[in-house]
């Protein structure tokens, strides 16, 4: 609400007799000026325990391969752990309790991942995950069929594609990426009407890319093909929507978001009723249960569903959804990350003896990067002993590795997340120039 102030100029009449009455007035606003980037970063950060004052300093770059903690997450798995659990039903208070966890995670997820929740089935990975779903329609596939993967994606959203369509005697189609941009070539030549299915990453863990995945998904669908979207790595960073990608499944990993280890994956319930998975012959046959083999673990989904809050609440705002609390985060978010990432890289880029891999138009605040006179193993070790994470590897996109030039080895990685502050990237930055001017100066 904006108020104003008012007062006469008396003073001013009183010096000068002829002078118009003049009224003054203050404008003052009870609405919280915005929050500054710095502001912002300190208000998450207190939030997690190895990022508080009692923790050893340590700057964390490696979010890409699972992010740190916050308080509330941990307490919501302990909480549930301590709480008094069996397994789900309706008659005990333990058993309603356990049920209630697991309609609270999907529900959660569901927000979160812009899906039905009665869609959302949950596993220990998004890897078993998608071996399982690959497993189950590749039994409908045959000689003649044809899959097609990427050299872009983690192996998990590859090689339980190559795996399963090699056993149903399908054929396995590749799509490349240019090796300097690191964006994806062309579906539409790799398309035909035996076309069943076209897996695709929404952001390389590697590079960051970002590819344009409705755009694969419409001519994907144009040819009858299914499209699995591997949103692994764009979820802790952007608004995701699997209707608006496109996406007839989506997968993702609440322990990059925050969350405790294990995966889900979102699809229409619709879909997920015509398909047929291997189960034990005892267990419910109900969607999405159908997919889910043995007990699920129910303290984890417990810290799932505190996860997607916490997100949810990451920006002040005005919205009164789960799901628009999380559009308005993750939009405010995006930027905020955008224009850290933004120095980050252009300073890496400064740097002599630093080589960028991948510079893709649209991208996750993720740089891959080389020292030269120095391996990835020696950069990590290196800046490991300053406090600072940036871990060298493939990542498991071994393929996209290889096809980048850059071998079994891979290169150094350096992800932001919401709790990455400017100190942290200036210490990042102090050590690689360091790295790379002592490599400059041996003979």
């Amino acid at each position: 609400m904006v108020s104003a102030t008012c007062r006469d100029s008396t003073a001013a009449q009183d010096a000068e007799p002829n002078r118009a009455r003049r009224t003054v007035c203050r404008v003052s606003s009870d609405q919280p000026r915005p929050e500054t980037a710095a502001e912002f970063t300190a208000r998450v950060r207190a939030a997690f325990p190895a990022l508080s004052d009692t923790g050893d300093g340590t700057a964390y770059f490696d979010g890409p391969g699972g992010s740190q903690v916050p308080a509330v997450v941990a307490r919501a798995v302990a909480d549930a752990m301590t709480a008094g659990l069996s397994n789900r039903g309706t008659v005990t208070a333990s058993e309603r309790r356990a049920e209630e966890v697991v309609v609270a995670a999907r529900a959660a997820l569901g927000d979160l991942l812009g899906s039905d929740p009665r869609g959302v089935v949950l596993g220990r990975s998004m890897t078993q995950l998608t071996f399982d779903v690959a497993r189950t329609l590749a039994d409908d596939w045959g000689p003649g069929d044809e899959v097609i993967v990427t050299t872009l994606d983690h192996d998990a959203n590859l090689r339980p594609w190559v795996t399963w369509a090699q056993r149903a005697g399908a054929t396995v189609k590749r799509l490349g990426f240019d090796p300097v941009t690191a964006e994806l070539d062309d579906v539409t030549p790799l398309l035909s009407d035996r076309t069943r299915l076209v897996a695709v990453t929404a952001a390389s863990n590697l590079f960051g890319t970002r590819p344009d995945v409705r755009a694969i998904a419409d001519a994907a669908h144009t040819s009858g093909a299914l499209v699995y979207v591997d949103a692994v790595h764009l979820t802790p960073h952007a608004v995701v929507d699997r209707a608006a990608l496109g996406a007839d499944f989506l997968a993702c990993s609440p322990y990059k978001f925050f969350g405790p280890h294990l995966g889900a994956v979102a699809a229409d319930p619709a879909l997920l009723e015509i398909l047929r998975p291997n189960k034990l012959l005892p267990s419910t046959d109900t969607v999405p249960e159908r997919f889910e083999l043995g007990t699920l673990p129910y303290e984890l989904l417990a810290g799932v569903t505190a996860a997607v809050d916490f997100i949810a609440d990451l920006a002040p705002g005005t919205a009164t959804t789960r799901r628009e609390r999380i559009v308005a985060s993750m939009t405010h978010l995006e930027v905020h990350e955008g224009a850290l990432f933004s120095t980050l890289l252009h300073a890496l880029a400064g740097i002599d003896g630093v080589t960028l891999h991948g510079n893709a138009t649209h991208r996750t605040p993720t740089a891959l990067f080389s020292v030269a006179g120095r391996t990835g193993r020696e950069v990590h070790e290196a800046l490991a002993t300053e406090g600072v994470n940036a871990p060298a590897s493939h990542f498991y996109a071994l393929e996209a590795s290889r096809h980048a030039g850059l071998g079994d080895a891979g290169a150094v990685r350096a992800g932001l997340a919401p709790y990455t502050s400017e100190s942290d990237v200036e210490r990042l930055l102090t050590g690689v120039g360091r790295l790379a001017a002592a490599a400059s100066s041996v003979p």
